[in-house]
């Protein structure tokens, strides 16, 4: 999925992806992340999502990052914020209270800008990459991000049946390509296709969604 791709989607509007309203999976295992109040939440690929104003609201720190200048330039715009910024690496970095946004390729993320990262929080990314690039996705992760806890969101239907994004991650690939030296546990796997109508159009008898927590095996 090249990066071009998400670039027009969000030039063009074509967000479906996009949730409306706080993530209710957040608000319900957040507290499985075991995190204090100030601790920083990693959310890649974030998009505009209102998830990021809900964390800090709870007091935590949050590093967000976003290819698309244009879902960035709305997050802060949609939330009434005027965050500073600075260019570093090929990177825009806005700031903005406890909001730390970072635009640009996500691999192009370097350790050293994570050393404060508590928790990783991936509600969009995992589902948002073919799965050619999941594996590597999930290596740069893995290398920003070795040993903090991760709270993911995926989802399961009969990938035949539509061409993603967002792509069918089932858990037996999460396992084999994302939770390397994590304890894997599936919180919540419930068929959501009534709430999304859109894919029924498409053509699934069944969209499920799974939520996982992952620990490493040496904080256990």
């Amino acid at each position: 999925m090249e990066a071009l791709f998400w670039q027009q989607r969000w030039q063009e509007n074509k967000i479906g992806f996009h949730l409306d309203k706080v993530n209710p999976l957040l608000i319900q295992y957040v507290n499985r992340l075991q995190l204090a109040p100030g601790q920083q939440v990693f959310v890649p690929l974030s998009g505009k999502s209102h998830d990021l104003i809900w964390l800090a609201e709870q007091g935590y720190r949050v590093l967000a990052n976003e290819l698309s200048p244009v879902a960035v330039e709305a997050f802060f715009t949609e939330n009434n914020l005027n965050p500073s910024q600075m260019q570093k690496g090929g990177l825009t970095f806005y700031q903005s209270g406890l909001i730390t946004f970072v635009c640009g390729d996500f691999f192009k993320l370097i350790p050293p800008q994570m050393v404060n990262v508590a928790a990783v929080y991936d509600r969009a990314a995992l589902v948002a990459m073919p799965e050619e690039m999941r594996a590597g996705y999930s290596k740069h992760l893995h290398l920003l991000c070795p040993t903090q806890p991760r709270l993911l969101v995926s989802l399961e239907y009969e990938q035949s049946k539509m061409a993603g994004p967002p792509f069918a991650v089932l858990e037996k690939e999460i396992r084999t390509v994302y939770a390397d030296g994590f304890k894997l546990d599936c919180l919540q796997r419930n068929d959501v296709l009534a709430e999304h109508a859109h894919f029924a159009a498409k053509g699934l008898s069944a969209l499920h969604e799974s939520v996982y927590i992952l620990h490493h095996l040496t904080t256990q």
